[in-house]
Parts: C-alpha cells; structure tokens; sequence
C-alpha cells in the first residue's frame, strides 16, 4: 500500500471516529459551549450563567442574557486578555471542527504560501469585522441563519477547489463574504452576555487573538503533515491523489451539516 493510500485510509478511519463519537447533532456555537469541567470558560462567566440559570425563566422568544447585564471581574486587564486567548485558541482546537474544515479547505486550495496568505488575511480580517459588529451589538443575526450558513461555506470552498485547478482570482472576495459568516458565529458567545465596559475589549480582542493561534495552528500542523509526502509528488499529482479526495471529504462533511443544521437543527 502506497503512502498516500496509507494516508487516506488513516484519515478516513479518523473522520468515522468523530462522527461515531458525536452524540448530538453539529452545533456551531451554543452559548455556554465554553462552561465545562475542564475550566474553558471564564470562570466569572460561569458563576454568573448558574445564577441565571437558577433564576425565573425569560419568556419564550426571550434571551437569558440582556445587554445590561454585567459581571463583576476581579482581576487585571492583561489577565482577562490572556484567559481569553486560552479560550480563543480552545473555540478552534479541539472543538471547532467546522472552522477547522473551512481553514483546511483553504489550505488545500493554495498551490503556494503566497495564495494561502491571501486568503488567510482576507479570512481573518473579514470575520474579526463581523466578530466586533456583533459582540458590540450592532448586528444580531440569529444562530438558525448563521450556523447553517458556516456549513455550507465549508461545503462550497471544498467543492470549488475540486472543480477549478487554480484559486480564481474572485476567491478572495468569496473568503471575504465567508469570513463575515464566520466572524458572526465567533460572536455567538460575546453577543448577549453584555461583558462590562472596561472588561469587553480586552476579552474581545484576547479572543479574538486566540483564534488565530488556533487557526495558524491547524495551517502549520496541516503543512508538517504533508509535507514529507508533497516533496514526492508533482504538483499535478499532489492535487489528484491528496488535495481533491481531501476536499471532497471536506465538501461532503460541510454538505451535510448544512442538511443537518436546516432540516434536523
């Protein structure tokens, strides 16, 4: 058995453990995604969702959380900034799948760092837009709009990097349009907890911060896998035998989240 075949077979076994091991359908970003055991949440945060939690019931249609709410943080600016990169890096790895696809099917597309760059900073300045829009309250676009339009983002970049050689020179504009798509489900979790004014923007942008070490991480890992495997391979070959079979699972995974997250969310 060849190494890429070797390769695939590994990555497939891979793709069957996480869909065996979801227990639930795909959710993009519920609320208290970060108050777990395992502290991945702000921990002020979380003392101040059980106090919710144990308080009357909002009216149907009603959030939990207003916007004149505020928590009380005991702790230094620069403290918050650095638990909040924590918690942007961990809003990627391990539990963002759906930006870790999207990210890859970007990663696949490039036929060089030049390309991929491009992207990446037409991704990371598109979504951190949207990212501040929301947290501060500008937009609210509701999570049964966004979630199924991030799934079907990783479905259209996947498919399209099987259908076109080369990045078209309108990707970047798309990754754009996408990136806001994204940035509006990054800010799921700043959108209505209402976090006091001289706590916000050093969270915001601690979050946001830890985003990109999660999303960089994931290009970096993805380039140290495969490049013992594309130094042996032509370009043309590397396309056919890795990258498209790869974007195919990609498309295929995102095609049926956006199934998912319309008809069964």
């Amino acid at each position: 058995m060849t190494t890429p075949i070797k390769l695939w077979v590994c990555v497939l076994a891979l793709a069957l453990a996480i869909f065996a091991l979801q227990s639930t359908p795909a959710q993009a970003h519920p609320e208290d995604e970060f108050c777990t055991m395992d502290g991945g949440m702000d921990p002020a945060l979380c003392r101040a969702l059980q106090e919710m939690d144990r308080s009357a019931t909002p009216r149907s249609g009603e959030s939990r959380f207003t916007t004149t709410q505020t928590i009380d943080f005991d702790r230094p600016l620069h403290e918050t900034f650095g638990l909040y990169i924590k918690i942007g890096v961990q809003h990627i790895l391990p539990t963002g799948l759906d930006h870790i696809l999207f990210v890859l099917a970007l990663f696949f597309t490039a036929a060089g760092w030049r390309a991929l760059l491009i992207q990446i900073s037409a991704f990371t300045v598109a979504h951190t837009l949207t990212l501040m829009m929301a947290a501060t309250g500008v937009i609210s676009p509701p999570a049964s709009i966004v979630e199924p339009l991030i799934a079907l983002t990783i479905a259209l970049v996947a498919f399209e990097n099987v259908l076109f050689k080369d990045m078209q020179r309108w990707r970047p504009l798309v990754v754009i349009i996408f990136g806001l798509i994204h940035g509006m489900g990054f800010a799921g979790f700043f959108g209505s907890l209402g976090l006091p004014e001289g706590q916000f923007w050093s969270a915001l942008v601690g979050f946001n911060v830890g985003v990109e070490i999660g999303q960089l991480t994931v290009v970096g890992a993805a380039a140290l896998l495969l490049w013992p495997i594309s130094r042996q391979l032509s370009h043309m070959s590397y396309r056919r035998m890795i990258a498209i079979p790869a974007c195919i699972l990609i498309g295929l995974i995102g095609a049926f989240w956006t199934f998912e997250r319309v008809f069964l969310g």
